[in-house]
């Protein structure tokens, strides 16, 4: 039987592990980090944790004999995604990176690109004293200098430091364009900061900030190691097929 890895914890991840577990042929394995508390989980089989690294997630490949890698993690987990291609490259085995589209600014955005977070933290003192930061519960010892005001909105409780002018709201995605408007102008929101995960599970904020004329912070995504990549989870499932059809032929 084939065997498939998908390092997960996307939604995209868990949609293409659904597609795949209703297949005969493939056995599939959804790896997820365990970074939150409660994730949604995937059908078929599921590992939690890392692998320790880039030798020992190729060692894993090489000793579950794994024919194929799906690496669908979050766009920002740029050293998991450089692990995962390292190693199979090591184990000799084809890797897809599939990544949802980044979003893009259409007319009435006012959007200020910053490469990091600690570049979108630079950026916010002379934008506004209310901040809607919505970059996760990593890393906002960036922001924890600035005497500003944060409703920071995570999955789970965020990690210390914290700025000191700090209220945490805990939700999970979807929302809705008429929720967002609501807690911006609940909160007096000056400036938005997100990641530019793209993806609609959190679009709303962006399209909330634009009706009223708030600027949005968007930290970019960081670069993507060399590579097969994909867009949507149809793409991902053509490329697998054609992976292992290249498998079987060349054996």
């Amino acid at each position: 039987m084939t065997r498939v890895l998908v390092l997960g914890g996307t939604g995209e991840a868990r949609k293409l592990a659904e597609r795949l577990a209703e297949r005969p042929d493939l056995r599939v394995t959804s790896s997820l980090a365990g970074r939150v508390r409660e994730p949604q989980l995937p059908p078929g089989e599921v590992r939690v944790g890392g692998f320790g690294g880039v030798d020992g997630l190729a060692d894993w490949l090489q000793r579950e004999q794994v024919d194929a890698v799906v690496d669908a993690t979050h766009p920002f987990a740029g050293t998991i995604t450089e692990n995962a291609v390292a190693a199979a490259e090591r184990a000799g085995c084809p890797i897809l990176v599939l990544r949802r589209p980044a979003w893009r600014p259409g007319p009435g955005d006012d959007w200020r690109p910053a490469p990091s977070l600690a570049a979108a933290a630079a950026l916010l003192p002379e934008l506004g004293e209310r901040i809607f930061l919505t970059t996760g519960r990593q890393g906002l010892a960036h922001f924890a200098a600035l005497g500003l005001r944060f409703l920071v909105r995570t999955v789970d409780p965020p990690e210390p430091p914290l700025p000191p002018h700090t209220t945490v709201l805990l939700a999970r995605g979807p929302f809705t364009v008429h929720d967002e408007l609501a807690l911006l102008r609940e909160h007096s929101i000056d400036v938005v900061v997100t990641k530019n995960s793209g993806g609609s599970m959190t679009s709303a904020k962006l399209t909330a900030a634009r009706e009223l004329g708030l600027p949005v912070v968007v930290v970019q995504r960081p670069p993507q190691p060399a590579a097969p990549s994909a867009e949507t989870v149809e793409d991902a499932a053509a490329w697998l097929d054609s992976a292992l059809r290249q498998r079987d032929h060349a054996g």
